[in-house]
């Protein structure tokens, strides 16, 4: 048991340790972080000299609490600590567990309600500072207006300053009632949070102690922003350098990623079944705290742990009782029911239900047939034309060079579901980069032309990128048919790539669509630049009951077909 485990362990570091090789670097510390902001405002002034400074004081507040907000930020304290770069386990292992509980927390019922409250605490005093005669808000460019004949003769002028006094009064009143009635609710569960006043410049905000640090910082830093002379901004040639480089460097870091993430899942894909299994439901539940993350964001509350449970449920009956799979959503589905009836002290509203059903559906029952097809073919190695290519290395294995526990643990790997999983990704993955380059070549007709619906959801595509997408996954498919030996290849494998392209195409119009009506860009941010798990799996996830059975039925079908038909010719 304990040799499964490490290798399960070894190979989670493979899968991973893509994705903390393009992590961003480590946190500033905090005497980093003023330094660097002291440089943004530097870059800010020169680059943008014909904004006024409260625009920019505004802009680098913005980049401050994106800063401030991150939740891998470190303290001075971190920098005494050992460093664990050169520890691709441990490395894998806190990317996993941070990333985890951060979903986590942002799916409890309780701590979005902590959030909403805290949130709400610093709207109002943002409309007390706004409207209160002491303060006029810190760096909130929509505080000031410009009254201006021409932009030599620029006057800032406080919006709030033809405002009645009696009105004045009367809404400082309602926020301080706001914030006493917000006070008096949260007092119950902890001690009430302490305000301080802030002085920033010659204006005095009001602020929870909580965000008095951060104000105090941006104050510092708007005491340089007056001193620094926005007269000489850098040539322009420099900008268009810079800005090329950084382009270059983001396509050749895309490229990168790409292949090694291309390697990567095909040494999952290889891996055995329950290394395939395991690294899937680990997977799973990363994706489906994405997904009730984003359905929390719309105010609905669906049940988390019940549909998380249920959903990871489903891969492990894949793997060990595959008759059972299909009950498995009903049973899951009874039991979310139950949930809803006995743990929630009111009735439970249509949209939460239908999100909870939903998400186990979406996210869990249906990527749980790429398990039922991981594990046809049983223990037998699928022959296939590139056979003699891959001879070496199964010898190699075979003759026990590599430690002990790897063949006991990744059990004859090339089996007839492992080469189908393959060829069906990659038939996948390479639909979306045809189409993404036919759509940018070629494109002129949009996918709204087609389908309204589609088109409002990813105003982008355009139906010549999906006929390029259609294009290079049936190459692929074909190719694939035969290396696989599939009966009636040349016409299976082409209709295999269309089908293949446009399910691949509704789950990425799917995925699109919640994102949009959820107000998001992306699911999550566990890989810089291409968003969370969601992000990257949607495409493959409808494609999963289709590829069952196909593997299951249409092909074994074919190929009594074929069969029959030979033995009919050499009886003649």
């Amino acid at each position: 048991m304990h040799k499964i485990l490490f290798s399960f362990l070894l190979t989670s570091v493979v899968h991973l340790y893509v994705a903390i090789a393009f992590q961003s670097p480590r946190p500033l510390t905090k005497v980093g972080i003023i330094t660097h902001r002291i440089q943004d405002v530097s870059m800010l002034i020169s680059v943008s000299p014909t904004k006024n400074r409260r625009q920019q004081l505004h802009q680098l507040q913005a980049t401050t609490n994106k800063e401030d907000t991150n939740p891998t930020a470190t303290t001075d304290d971190d920098d005494d600590k050992p460093s664990s770069s050169h520890n691709p386990l441990k490395q894998a292992y806190h990317l996993y567990i941070d990333y985890f509980d951060r979903l986590w927390s942002d799916t409890d019922v309780n701590q979005r309600q902590k959030l909403a409250k805290e949130r709400a605490t610093e709207s109002i005093l943002h409309v007390k500072n706004m409207v209160s005669s002491t303060g006029k808000g810190v760096g909130e460019e929509y505080l000031w207006k410009e009254n201006n004949e021409s932009e030599e003769e620029m006057e800032e002028t406080a919006v709030f300053t033809d405002l009645d006094e009696n009105v004045r009064q009367q809404m400082e009143e309602s926020c301080d009632l706001m914030l006493k009635q917000l006070n008096d609710s949260s007092s119950s569960k902890k001690k009430k949070k302490k305000k301080k006043k802030v002085l920033v410049g010659k204006e005095v905000v009001v602020a929870t102690a909580a965000k008095s640090n951060e104000i105090e910082e941006i104050a510092a830093v708007k005491t340089i922003v007056e001193e620094v002379d926005t007269s000489s901004p850098p040539p322009v040639e420099e900008e268009k350098v810079v800005a090329l480089e950084k382009k270059k460097k983001k396509g050749g870091r895309s490229v990168l990623f790409g292949a090694t993430m291309g390697l990567a899942v095909a040494g999952w894909v290889y891996s055995g079944n329950y290394i395939f299994t395991a690294l899937f439901t680990l997977m799973t539940a990363l994706g489906q705290l994405e997904y009730y993350r984003m359905v929390m964001n719309t105010g609905v509350y669906p049940a988390r742990r019940i549909s998380v449970l249920g959903a990871c449920g489903m891969f492990v009956t894949a793997l060990f009782a595959p008759d059972l799979h299909q009950i498995t959503l009903p049973v899951v589905s009874t039991w979310a029911m139950m949930w809803f009836l006995l743990k929630r002290s009111s009735i439970s509203s249509i949209s939460e239900i239908a999100t909870t059903f939903t998400g186990m559906f979406y996210l869990g029952y249906i990527p749980s047939f790429w398990v039922r097809i991981r594990q046809l073919g049983g223990d037998i190695v699928q022959p296939t034309r590139l056979a003699p290519l891959v001879k070496p290395i199964l010898d190699f294995l075979g003759q026990k060079k590599l430690p002990a526990f790897l063949p006991k643990t990744i059990k004859f790997p090339i089996t007839e579901g492992a080469n189908f999983i393959f060829w069906t990704w990659l038939c996948i993955a390479f639909s979306d980069v045809g189409g993404y380059f036919a759509g940018r070549k070629f494109g002129k007709t949009k996918l709204g032309a087609i389908s309204p619906a589609a088109g409002k959801t990813s105003p982008n595509k355009t139906v010549e990128g999906v006929i390029g997408g259609c294009a290079f996954s049936l190459v692929l498919a074909t190719l694939g048919a035969w290396i696989q030996k599939w009966p009636y290849w040349f016409v299976l494998g082409p209709i295999h790539g269309v089908m293949l392209a446009l399910l691949g195409l509704v789950g990425d119009l799917t995925a699109s669509m919640l994102k949009r009506d959820a107000g998001l860009k992306d699911f999550g941010d566990l890989i810089p630049e291409h968003g969370g798990i969601m992000d990257r799996v949607d495409s493959y996830i409808f494609t999963a009951p289709y590829g069952w059975l196909l593997c299951s039925y249409v092909i074994p079908l074919l190929q009594k077909l074929a069969d029959s038909r030979a033995a009919a010719v050499l009886a003649v």
